[in-house]
């Protein structure tokens, strides 16, 4: 009786020792498994990205351009060569630069989804200062003054105070060369 105990001891140990084995292969094998996945799934997001960012970032550049586009359309030179008619009074300018303004920049709302925040907070603030500059620049003429008048002191005031939307857009073109290069 005691080969057979000193037997059923061998082979339980040889038992034990196998599905020990048995086991330790199996948690090898799935923490392998599990880490290929990852990776596989790791290399699947990259690629999907790496083509999202051919998609975006042709839009996103666009966006950059578009509101530089604005910028400049709403930069105090351009502003006034292109609303400025001959007949019109100081009022009726200073209603249609402040319309443009606005019809520009609504124009363009959609933008804000490709750029930063800190880069569509300057150039909403360029917006405002614009429009803040034409009123004020308005309410220092006396009531009928002309409106080559109000032209006048808006080219003043942002030759003394910096027009509001140099500072705007040359944080898009500093913004635009980190992102791009």
């Amino acid at each position: 009786m005691s080969t057979l105990v000193t037997c059923i001891i061998v082979v339980a140990t040889a038992l034990l020792s196998a599905g020990l084995a048995g086991l330790f292969f199996l948690l090898i094998a799935k923490r392998y498994f599990a880490n290929e996945q990852k990776g596989r799934l790791l290399d699947m997001k990259i690629d999907e990205r790496k083509e999202t960012l051919k998609v975006v970032s042709p839009i996103r550049l666009q966006a950059y351009e578009r509101m530089a586009l604005f910028l400049e359309r709403i930069s105090p030179n351009s502003l006034i060569l292109r609303c400025y008619r001959p007949g019109m009074d100081m009022v009726a300018l200073q209603s249609v630069l402040t319309k443009t303004i606005r019809e520009e920049w609504e124009h363009n709302l959609s933008q804000q989804v490709y750029l930063s925040s800190e880069a569509w907070n300057r150039i909403r603030e360029a917006k405002e200062e614009m429009i803040n500059l034409v009123n004020a620049s308005a309410t220092t003429l006396k009531e009928g003054a002309e409106p080559t008048e109000l032209a006048g002191m808006i080219f003043a005031t942002s030759t003394k105070g910096g027009v509001p939307t140099d500072s705007a857009l040359e944080f898009l073109k500093t913004e635009i060369k980190e992102y791009f290069e």
